[in-house]
């Protein structure tokens, strides 16, 4: 299905319209003034570890421990994300580091 003009612009400002509103939203409803809700705190605290435990989920949904390396690669790459986030306490090395590793894992 092709667009036209019309609705490519269309698209493009609510595309625009609803990022901005993600950006700008939480600046109006919690001006710097005046305290954070305490639900609102709460969520700050609980939702990134949320986030990332449902991406290793995620991430292990279809690995099947009786074929092939058995998740081998899967499990050994996990072991030195946890490690090397642990050791050096960098997000980025450790899930490079685990991606690189998992990715040489399962060519062998």
């Amino acid at each position: 299905m092709i667009m036209t003009l019309g609705q490519q612009i269309a698209v493009i400002a609510v595309v625009v319209l609803g990022t901005m509103a993600t950006r700008f939203l939480p600046f109006l409803l919690f001006p710097p003034g005046r305290p954070t809700p305490a639900y609102i705190q709460y969520l700050g605290r609980v939702l990134p570890a949320a986030a990332i435990g449902l991406l290793v989920v995620y991430s292990l949904k279809d690995v099947n421990i009786l074929a092939g390396s058995r998740g081998l690669p899967e499990l050994v790459s996990v072991a030195v994300v946890v490690w090397l986030h642990l050791w050096k306490k960098n997000m980025f090395l450790s899930i490079a580091a685990g991606t690189i590793l998992y990715m040489l894992l399962i060519r062998m």
